[in-house]
């Protein structure tokens, strides 16, 4: 693999959670993002060393959905992506995150690092001034979650396929359609591509 994956993650509550994920080709010399991306939540991709609860990053194994933005980070010739969350919950079913936001457990504990209490976090991990991509998915129960990252990372142009009609639903970087994975890719590599060229940010 052409690229280094290193998340931090870490446990409360009884709960799995990772709060980023950085994504560096093997030659990356970079010591800041060139891209940020935000999605949904963390998937399937774990800690290399098993270790849920940690101060510090650590490799990770990449799921699929982080495979797409590989793909995406070689068309555009970028090397150093780092991954926030709408939420930080760690489950590879959708169905169980909308639950989770919509329960007791989920209103009471800050799991979005959008959350106006977490800002300084926020602060500390985003990179401004570089591409952004938003690729969360179109689930009316991220409506909330979705309008909270927009309003805060208050980007002009974010890259990502948006829905139509929708003030803040934007694709999910791995569509169940195969034809609708590769459409996603070319379209977000594109839009970085024109961003790196024009400076439009």
């Amino acid at each position: 693999m052409d690229y280094i994956v290193e998340g931090l993650f870490y446990e409360a509550h009884g709960l799995k959670f990772r709060k980023f994920l950085d994504i560096k080709h093997v030659d990356c010399h970079l010591k800041n993002p060139d891209v940020m991306v935000v999605m949904m939540n963390p998937g399937s991709s774990h800690p290399i060393d098993g270790i849920d609860n940690n101060s510090i990053p650590t490799k990770a194994c990449p799921d699929s959905t982080q495979f797409q933005i590989m793909k995406v980070m070689k068309n555009a010739g970028l090397q150093y992506c780092r991954i926030i969350n709408l939420s930080d919950l760690r489950t590879p079913s959708s169905g169980d995150l909308y639950r989770f936001i919509h329960s007791d457990v989920g209103k009471k504990i800050d799991h979005s690092i959008f959350s106006s209490t977490r800002e300084q976090e926020l602060d500390a991990l985003l990179i401004r001034g570089v591409p952004v991509v938003y690729a969360w998915g179109v689930n009316d129960a991220l409506k909330d979650l979705a309008r909270s990252a927009i309003n805060r990372l208050n980007v002009k142009n974010p890259a990502g396929i948006k829905k139509q009609a929708s003030d803040c639903a934007y694709y999910h970087a791995l569509p169940r359609i195969h034809s609708k994975q590769l459409e996603w890719v070319d379209t977000v590599s594109s839009q970085l591509k024109m961003s790196s060229d024009t400076g439009n940010l």
